[in-house]
């Protein structure tokens, strides 16, 4: 590794210095907040001792044909989305992080990736920002794709630092970051049931439920009346699971999953599918209130089993905004990057997702829900228009300590050129797969009439307003 691959910390505020690879690998899960798996990340990196800026994180697509594309996506919105917060980076860190199905050919996986990482720094170089560092993590080991060196970077790769050994950790101890477990770990808390019998009865309630509320929910006389049932029903499972005091996270779920039956996630569920009553249940987002909140939506984000996997898509974008509301970024932009997988068009998860990515303060929507708890314009024209208004709080987002690491010297300058095709679905620091990538496995819409029923009543009016959902 060469001189121009140390890191050295800034002169105000706390310094951590981040010396080769192997200290910019351990600071990783402390910048995001979790351990990313099966993902690319990139940072960008401003000022002479380049100081850590905004952060993108994307699944790896699965076909090799899609990364040309998709490098040039990132590319562009890290380095747009960066612009508009700190200014133009000075260079950009690139990440890979996939382990081997094996869990001993990280090798092989670091080779098979290669294309995806030149494509990166190509696309990141056409704009005129230098990648200061690619590297792949895999089966506990790192690779440089950028130093030539192998006596600091061999072919057969180096081992990570073990865990609470590092600069970094020592560092993260000491301001309170907590690193809260894999990426797989997160979303398995908000992933659909998966054991037959539990996926079976859920399906059975919702299959029952949706012939008679959602003909309701259409009928402009009675729809007035469903809002208010599901709001006490949810009301009623929240003082529930607030008299059961949380377990620890690894029985918590199973725990809150046991105080709800399947009728009630049923009627809750497909009662959310409304956008009125969903931004009326948003005004539970703090305090002992928005911690239970979040245990109901979490439980029945699990609920929405099977051909019903598209209604996930509520009570994840109030999960993510609860999240966000009560201080945990890195689940709120889990929880949302869900709901757009769920439901890619889904208006409220779009710009929370984005407004939680760009630092908007949530007390700016908070304020606007305390306010009307009958929504006036609606949380998605309040926190629509904080963004408009350039209310942003911070620049970048995950932020951990303050970190730096020195630049190298900026490629020769060329006509700066803008990545061609569509910006890619996530923007800084975002978690959502880009357009065409979904994870497989995702449900679809529901049995033909009452699916066809169910997105009308997501898409029914918005007070006068054009915009869906």
């Amino acid at each position: 590794m060469n001189k121009h691959h140390e890191s050295t910390g800034p002169s105000d505020g706390q310094q951590i210095t981040l010396r080769g690879p192997a200290e910019l690998a351990d600071a990783l899960p402390y910048l995001m907040g979790f351990h990313p798996t099966d993902s690319v990340v990139m940072v960008a990196l401003h000022g002479g001792r380049g100081r850590f800026g905004g952060r993108l994180r994307l699944g790896i697509p699965r076909a090799p044909g899609e990364w040309g594309p998709v490098a040039e996506q990132l590319a562009d919105s890290l380095i747009s989305g960066s612009e508009r917060r700190d200014g133009r980076p000075d260079a950009i860190l690139i990440f890979l992080c996939q382990d081997s199905p094996d869990g001993e050919s990280g090798r092989l996986t670091m080779e098979r990736l290669r294309p995806f990482a030149q494509s990166l720094r190509t696309a990141c170089g056409a704009l005129d920002v230098p990648v200061l560092e690619a590297l792949c993590l895999s089966d506990g080991r790192y690779w440089s794709y950028c130093c030539p060196d192998g006596r600091c970077c061999p072919p057969q790769g180096k081992p990570l630092a073990m865990p609470g050994t590092t600069v970094m950790a020592a560092a993260a101890a000491y301001a309170g970051i907590r690193v809260r477990g894999t990426l797989r770990d997160m979303e398995a808390r908000l992933d659909p049931w998966q054991a037959p019998d539990e996926v079976s009865a859920q399906l059975r309630a919702l299959d029952g439920a949706a012939p008679s509320l959602v003909p309701r929910i259409l009928d402009e006389r009675a729809k007035a009346e469903v809002a208010k049932e599901t709001l006490t029903l949810a009301r009623t499972l929240m003082d529930r699971l607030g008299r059961t005091p949380p377990a620890p996270e690894a029985v918590s779920d199973l725990g809150d999953d046991r105080l709800i039956d399947e009728d009630e996630a049923a009627a809750v569920i497909l009662g959310l599918q409304d956008r009125e009553t969903r931004d009326k249940a948003a005004v539970w987002m703090e305090g002992p209130e928005g911690h239970r909140a979040l245990r109901l939506w979490r439980t029945l984000a699990r609920r929405c089993v099977g051909a019903y996997g598209e209604h996930a898509a509520a009570p994840l974008t109030l999960a993510g905004w609860v999240s966000w509301s009560i201080g945990d970024e890195p689940g709120a932009r889990v929880a949302l990057a869900m709901a757009l997988r769920a439901d890619p068009e889904y208006t409220f998860a779009q710009l929370l997702h984005r407004a939680c990515n760009e630092g908007l303060d949530p007390e700016t929507l908070r304020r606007c829900l305390r306010g009307d708890g009958d929504g006036g314009e609606g949380p998605e024209a309040a926190v629509a228009g904080a963004g408009e208004a350039g209310s942003v709080t911070g620049a970048g987002v995950a932020r951990g300590p303050a970190l730096q690491v020195r630049r190298v010297r900026p490629a020769a300058n060329r006509a700066r050129r803008r990545a061609s095709g569509r910006r890619a679905a996530t923007e800084t620091g975002a978690t959502a797969p880009a357009p065409g990538t979904a994870r497989q496995g995702t449900a679809g819409p529901g049995p033909m009439a009452v699916g066809r029923r169910v997105r009308d009543v997501r898409r029914y009016g918005r007070r006068g307003a054009g915009t869906r959902r």
